[in-house]
Formats: C-alpha cells, sequence, structure tokens
C-alpha cells in the first residue's frame, strides 16, 4: 500500500456494505469523513452510499441474503462477487478498506485480501455476534482485522474477552434521530416493518396482511404506514393492492422520522429497526418466521431475545414471537391488549429512554467514540 504522505492528502476509502442496515452506517461514516478529509470513496453499497458520492461496483443486493437456503441458492454469485470485490481492491490499494456488517461476506473477503497479500488496514464495522453464539469466531478474527467498529455498548467488552480485535464502541447512526418522547401517545399511526430482504418480505407481508384489518379498526390506530426502501416500494405497492384496509407506504428517512413521533406503536421484524424503533421511544412488538435451518439453531441456542433493546437492557421489555409458523391469532390478541393499554405502552417508553442514556455514553472503560476518529486515527 502507498504511505500518504500526510494528513492533508485525499484517503482513499474502499467501503462495503451488504444490507439497508449496513448502508445507513457506512453512509453516516462516509459523511463524517468528509467534514475532516478529502475523501475518494469506492466500493460497494445502496441508496444511502450512493447518495455520499458512491458509484458502486455493483448492486448492494447482490450480497442481501440470508439463511441456508438463500446462501445456497445465491452461492455462485455470491462467489463471483467476492473475487470481483477482492480485485477491485487489490488493483485499486486504499488507504483503508471497511466492511460494514456482511459477517460471512466480511470475513471471506477479509482472509482472501490478507492470503493476496493485501497489508492495508482492515476494518469490520459492526461486530459479531460472538456474544449470541460461537464465541470461537473472535480469536480468528484478530489476523485479518486491524480492529472492529461495535454500535452495541456492551460487545467491546465481550470481544476484548473473547481474544479478538481491538474494538471500539462507536454508537449508531440512529442517535442522532433520537426523540425525547416522555408519554406514549393516546393515538396515533401503527407501523409495520416487514424487513427489506425477499424472503422476510415473503414470510412476513402474510402475517401483517392478516393482522391489519382489527388492528386497523382500533379507536388508538389513526392509520397503518409502512416504511421502506424506494426500490422496494413497486413491488410492496403491488402487495398491498389485495390487502383489505389501505396502507400508506413511504419511502423517505425524514417521513419515517415524522411518523415515528407520533405513532402509537409498530410491529416489525427483528434487526437493526429495533433500536430505530427504540431511540424514537415507540413501542413495539417483534416478529420473525424462521426457516428450517434458522429455527434448528434458534431451538439449539435456547432461544434466545433478538430483539437489540431487550439484548442491551438484559430484560424482557419488547414482546417477541420468533417462530415457524408465527402464531397469528396471538400476535393479533397481544397487539389489541398492547396497544388498549397505555400503561403497558409508557413501560417500554420509559425503557427506551435507559436505552437512548446507555447508547449515548456508551459502557465503562468503553465510552462511545466517533468512528471517524477511529478510521482516521488507524491511518495516521
Amino acid at each position: 500500500m502507498a504511505t500518504r504522505a500526510n494528513n492533508a492528502d485525499k484517503l482513499r476509502l474502499f467501503i462495503l456494505a451488504g444490507e439497508p442496515s449496513g448502508d445507513r452506517i457506512a453512509a453516516d461514516l462516509v459523511a463524517r469523513l468528509r467534514t475532516r478529509v478529502d475523501l475518494e470513496v469506492t466500493g460497494v453499497g445502496g441508496d444511502e452510499l450512493i447518495g455520499q458520492g458512491l458509484t458502486s461496483l455493483y448492486p448492494m443486493s447482490d450480497l442481501a441474503v440470508m439463511g441456508v437456503t438463500d446462501v445456497i441458492l445465491n452461492l455462485p454469485r455470491l462467489l463471483w462477487r467476492l473475487e470481483e470485490t477482492a480485485r477491485a481492491i487489490l488493483r485499486s490499494r486504499p488507504d483503508i478498506v471497511v466492511l460494514v456488517d456482511a459477517q460471512d461476506f466480511s470475513k471471506l473477503l477479509a482472509q482472501r485480501l490478507r492470503k493476496r497479500g493485501y497489508r492495508g488496514k482492515i476494518v469490520l464495522y459492526v461486530a459479531p455476534s460472538v456474544w449470541a453464539r460461537n464465541p470461537e469466531r473472535a480469536p480468528k478474527l484478530k489476523p485479518i482485522f486491524d480492529e472492529v467498529l461495535a454500535v452495541l455498548p456492551f460487545e467491546p467488552a465481550v470481544v476484548e474477552r473473547l481474544g479478538g480485535p481491538s474494538t471500539h464502541y462507536v454508537g449508531h447512526p440512529s442517535i442522532g434521530e433520537m426523540l425525547e418522547t416522555q408519554a406514549a401517545p393516546e393515538s396515533g399511526p401503527l407501523i409495520f416493518l416487514p424487513g427489506s430482504r425477499r424472503g422476510e418480505l415473503q414470510r412476513h407481508l402474510p402475517v401483517l396482511k392478516a393482522l391489519a384489518p382489527k388492528l386497523t379498526a382500533l379507536p388508538d390506530v389513526t392509520e397503518i404506514v409502512l416504511p421502506t426502501l424506494p426500490r422496494l416500494r413497486e413491488r410492496l405497492e403491488a402487495e398491498l393492492a389485495s390487502w383489505d384496509v389501505p396502507v400508506r407506504i413511504i419511502d423517505r428517512r425524514a417521513d419515517r422520522q415524522a411518523v415515528y413521533a407520533s405513532a402509537v406503536g409498530a410491529i416489525c421484524v427483528s434487526g437493526t429497526v429495533t433500536l430505530e424503533l427504540a431511540m424514537a421511544r415507540v413501542p413495539m412488538m417483534v416478529i420473525y418466521a424462521l426457516d428450517g435451518h434458522q429455527a434448528r439453531i434458534f431451538d439449539k441456542l435456547g432461544r434466545p431475545a433478538v430483539s437489540l433493546p431487550n439484548i442491551i437492557l438484559g430484560r424482557d421489555i419488547v414482546p417477541e414471537y420468533v417462530e415457524t409458523p408465527l402464531p397469528i391469532a396471538r400476535i393479533e390478541a397481544d397487539a389489541i391488549a398492547l396497544i388498549g393499554n397505555k400503561k403497558a405502552r409508557q413501560d417500554q417508553v420509559d425503557a427506551f429512554g435507559e436505552l437512548q442514556n446507555l447508547m449515548v455514553e456508551g459502557q465503562a472503560p468503553h465510552e462511545r467514540q466517533d468512528p471517524a476518529d477511529r478510521i482516521l486515527a488507524l491511518i495516521s
């Protein structure tokens, strides 16, 4: 790798995000770096990174797979993209490579780069969930990643204890969109968030369709709103045309924030969106329909908590429904009860205030740092 003469030189960054949640994190990092240095960005990303000036090497959706079935069906394409990405990095020799989440792809890419002699800095942004399963993964990451940037406050201590790479807590972009709601609203929109991957939409949209009629009829629900990505809007409009009740689709982040500010609650899939909702203090229920392989792993692990608010706070704040098939009648009854019980919703709002403080501050001795500071420190 060529040595940068001084900090005034252009920083050549290769960044990769494999799905929308990672795309948002990556775009936030790029925006922060642009305020500090002259930046040249190459890599792979979606709408958010493209909005920051990236010309993606290929569509980010090529990497957005989850579960063994999805991986097997898309394996030839994934291997092709893996090789294409490695060659692009080796050809351009960036100052630093940042791989955002996409854990399996990122690990294989970093290994391939190291085997082919790449000596530049490689950062994994979003720590692997070694605290949940396969803790032996942590030390195996040390030879291939120079640093891990964690988005959950407890992760640096865990990765450190397990012998993994140097890990720093940098928070999550949703911190910048926190809402200071003190009281659960009397009424408002009900938010449906079915996921963004093809398999997630296939498994969760029918469940939400079944729930919609009775939930729409509740006096505390003014409408159902489904936030999504611009690229998914056309597909969702076609799907929702057959629903028995109207659903408003939004695909701009500003509109999403406005809905969060007035929402009476949300039914969402597990994932980063649960953290986003919690930071906006939106009461929620979490659902996830597992495929067969995922269900076997989940049972083997003892059916742990899956929503980030419950994981971070270490107790049951948010109701979770993780099974196949999902128990629609029970979810419907529990949703009606939650929406109609302001105290239950207020309990979630109060707990999310505690979560906000933890996300903003971090956990000593791993206080929150600016991710741009960590990147610049690595290349100085």
